[in-house]
Formats: C-alpha cells, structure tokens, sequence
C-alpha cells in the first residue's frame, strides 16, 4: 500500500471536513450578529417615519456583494440570491418587531395550522413566515382546508396558512369560498416559491413508474412533464406530502409522488426528477388566516382584501373598481365566485395594496358602500412580493 505521508486520506478528509465544519459555524455566528444589529435597527425605526424596507440601499448593498464576488471569483449570481434571503428575513424581523409593538404581541408560543403533513408546501411556507418570530411555533396537520380554518375559527390554532392562488394553475375556488363562509380574518400572505420534484422508493428509471399521485393542484402544474408519460396513471390525492407518505407506505416500485424535495426527505424517498413543473418560476401565494384583523403599522407595505357583492345591474362591477382607481389604488386580485342560491350572480374579491389606516383606503371603503349590496374587509396586512434572482431584478 502506498504511503500517503504523515496522514492517511481519510485522516486528512476528517481534518478538512473539521475546517468546514469551523466556517459554518462562523456564517451562523456571522448571520447571529447580523439579527443582532437588525434588532437595534428596528428598535430604533420605532421613532422614524419611514418605510420598512429601503429598496435603493437594497439594490445598492446586492450590486456592491455582486463585485465583491466576482473580485473573489465566486458566481454573483449564488451570492445575491444568499443575501436576497439573509435580506428578506432581515425585513421580516423589523416588521415583526413594529408589528408586536403595533399589536401588543407577547411572547407566548404560537400553534399554526396548515392543511397536508409534514413537507408539504404549506408546512414549508408556515415555517418561513413565523420564522422570524422569536417565540416557539408548533405546526399542526389538517387533513382538509374547512377543517384547518375551522380549528382558526374554533381556537384550536392561532393562525393557519392555506394556499389561495398559484402562478400556473390559477385560484384555488374551496379556499375563497371557505373565507366568505367563516368568520375569519386574513392577517398576512406567504409567496412560495413551488420547484416539484417526482419521488420514489428507489432511483428506478422513469419508464418503470406506472402510477403517480399528487394534488389536483400539483398534476396542473406539471402537466408538460406528465404528458411525457402516457404510461402512468395520474391520481388526485389529497396533498403532495401525503402523496409521499402513501408512496412510502404501500412499498411499490412502480409508484410515484409529485411534491417538494423536503417532502422526499422527510418521507425518505428518492429524487427521480426535479424541476418538474411547467413553468420555472411557478408560485404559490398563503394566505395567513388568524380569528380576527389585526392593525397593521403603516410604514409597512400593505395589501388590503375584500369580498363584495353588487347589484344585478349594468357597469356595478366597473364603478366599484373605479372608486380604487380614483383614489390611486393599485389592483392587485380580482376574482369572482358563484353566489349561493343566487343564480348567474356572483361575489367577487378584490386584493389592493393599501393600508386601512390610509387616507385614501378610508376614503375608498366609504365610498365603496354606495356601490354594493354587500362588503366585508376580510383583512389589512403585509404584503409578500415574488422575487426574481438576477442582477437587474429590482429589489424588494
């Protein structure tokens, strides 16, 4: 056997993998004391009239990151998306801190709901929403959406997170007629960013799959990749993490589940495809659904939701939007849904980005009263913004 010198290989591995082990720990350390800094930032904006979030300082500190890569011959592109994310919860961190001051929050633990198991997409973007909050959360499972809004309304959770509407494949109906039917309330949104993968037992090649399960929601989005397989059977399944566990479960080769990679993890499933979905850039948006509205301070970027139903008549709907155009607010969702046990009538819901405590929101919602049968503000709270990951993308 040859000599290898002082060390063996694997002697030498362990040490380096020691020195790697060092440097994260030094990021996390790093990033401890960013939140740190973060923290007395926001303390201090408590005091100031200004927005949150400082978009040109944004841009400015990605572009400096971006040269300083490139200086270090590292790929700009990876760095600006890490700090897109050590940013984004930056942010979220200031507007917790005015948003407890704002609502009185203490620091009990919170119980948060969502609708699948374990990796699914809304126990991922529930644990990216409150994870900014320094309090303990525990993620509870629904097997459906009534009933995960049913536990908000009923006080079996604090908050859930239900999705509403995906890039791809369009609203999500159930959820927008569960919120005309329960007394709830939305108090903030989550835009998550959806990359599917298709999981099995075993890395068998794809022409060995015969039945692939997800939800309706999920088989939509991947619809391009799945016609590429006329040899499988597709099935509607309740959840894309509950897909997974079927899949491991019932132990068969031939069986597939379309759902996120963390699912496949959790689940110890294999990857046999990744970035399945039709469009790269495929979001979902949550909606966070809490007992009641909570004020939302105004130096955050807002949105404001509505549900409304018109007179049968001519141009109702138009003079409706027109009251938010006059007063220069920005339409952001309009959709609408059959209403019950009215024929060829409809309720509809209208997103703006506006804050309740506005001038001009105030003055819309007054107005608005004229012009419908009905009104409820489902909610005023923060506003997600998807985000592209390039150079030219204006930061948020």
């Amino acid at each position: 056997m040859a000599d290898d010198g002082p060390l063996s290989k694997d002697s030498r591995l362990d040490l380096l993998r020691a020195e790697l082990d060092a440097i994260d720990a030094r990021i996390v350390e790093s990033v401890a004391d960013r939140l740190r800094v973060v923290g007395v930032i926001a303390a201090f904006k408590e005091t100031q009239p200004n927005q949150v979030r400082d978009n040109a300082r944004e841009q400015a500190l990605l572009e400096r990151l971006q040269a300083l890569a490139k200086e270090l011959r590292l790929d700009p592109h990876f760095v600006e998306r890490l700090f897109r994310e050590i940013i984004d919860h930056s942010v979220r961190r200031q507007q917790e801190h005015l948003l407890a001051r704002e609502r009185g929050a203490t620091d009990e633990s919170l119980v948060v709901g969502y609708q699948g198991t374990d990796g699914a997409w809304g126990h991922i973007a529930a644990r990216r929403h409150f994870g900014a909050r320094p309090v303990e959360v525990e993620y509870r499972p629904f097997e459906t959406f009534a009933q995960t809004l049913e536990a908000v309304r009923d006080g079996g959770v604090h908050f859930a997170l239900v999705p509403i509407e995906n890039t791809t494949a369009g609203s999500i109906n159930e959820v927008y007629d569960l919120l005309a039917q329960l007394d709830v309330a939305l108090v903030g949104e989550e835009i998550q960013l959806v990359e599917h993968c298709l999981m099995a037992l075993e890395e068998v090649p794809l022409g060995r799959i015969r039945r692939i399960l997800s939800h309706p929601q999920a088989i939509a989005q991947c619809s391009t990749f799945l016609a590429g397989l006329p040899q499988c059977h597709v099935e509607s399944f309740a959840n894309t993490a509950l897909a997974a566990r079927k899949v491991r479960q019932d132990q068969d080769l031939s069986q597939a589940a379309i759902g996120s990679e963390e699912a496949a993890r959790f689940w110890g499933l294999q990857v046999i495809a990744r970035g399945i979905n039709n469009q790269r850039e495929n979001y979902t948006r949550f909606v966070v659904v809490g007992p009641r509205s909570l004020p939302c301070d105004p130096r955050i970027a807002c949105k404001t939701s509505l549900i409304f139903t018109t007179r049968h008549e001519q141009g109702a709907l138009v003079s409706c939007l027109n009251v938010l155009a006059r007063q220069g607010l920005n339409l952001t969702k309009l959709e609408s849904r059959p209403k019950p046990g009215s024929p060829w009538e409809y309720v509809f819901y209208v997103d703006f980005e506006g804050n309740l405590r506005d001038a001009a929101t105030d003055a819309a919602m007054r107005e608005m009263t004229a012009h419908v049968l009905s009104l409820k503000v489902l909610g005023c709270y923060p506003a997600r913004v998807a985000r592209r990951s390039t150079a030219s993308s204006q930061s948020v």
